[in-house]
């Protein structure tokens, strides 16, 4: 069976008029997607609050600073997984993300990525057109505008697997 078309959607917190809109709209889609969720990870160090942050500034500092505050694995990879079905947990993650040097939301068995934030500039979705749709509506019945390029970004097939990785 083929693979779904994957839309890449960027969502860079300076192209919302508010970062709480980048948050919100993170929000709905981790509310969205959890049924297909696998693990949400993000680099718990080096944390640093976003410039762009205008209302939940302290909130988000006191969060980096008790992230900051606990025990560090010792090893290569420092991940911290977060529940979605914890709502806390999926809130905290959201805030975080956008502070991490790396964040990312798997599939099941980690076959995909549909979120990454990286290095506090980069953030992007790739969502598969089933899992898309499902999130416009979400976004829409609950008031928040699309992001014009989003609505206009074109759905392409993925490579067959034994095409990718560049060999």
């Amino acid at each position: 069976m083929p693979e779904e078309a994957v839309t890449t959607l960027h969502a860079e917190l300076e192209r919302f008029g508010r970062v709480e809109e980048g948050f919100a709209l993170l929000e709905v889609f981790l509310e969205v997607a959890r049924p297909r969720l696998g693990v949400v990870v993000l680099d718990p160090v080096g944390l640093r609050l976003p410039a762009e942050l205008t209302d939940e500034r302290a909130v988000v500092q006191k969060l980096i600073d008790e992230t900051e505050q606990e025990p560090q694995a010792k090893g290569r990879v420092v991940e911290r997984p977060f529940d979605m079905d914890d709502e806390q947990a999926r809130w905290d993650f959201v805030r975080l993300a956008y502070s991490s040097s790396q964040a990312t939301v798997w599939s099941r068995r980690q076959r995909t990525t549909y979120f990454e934030a990286s290095g506090g500039r980069k953030a992007t979705y790739w969502l598969p057109d089933s899992l898309k749709v499902q999130y416009f509506d979400a976004l829409t019945s609950r008031g928040w505008a699309i992001p014009e390029d989003w609505l206009t970004a074109v759905a392409k097939r993925p490579k067959p697997w034994w095409k990718r990785g560049g060999r």
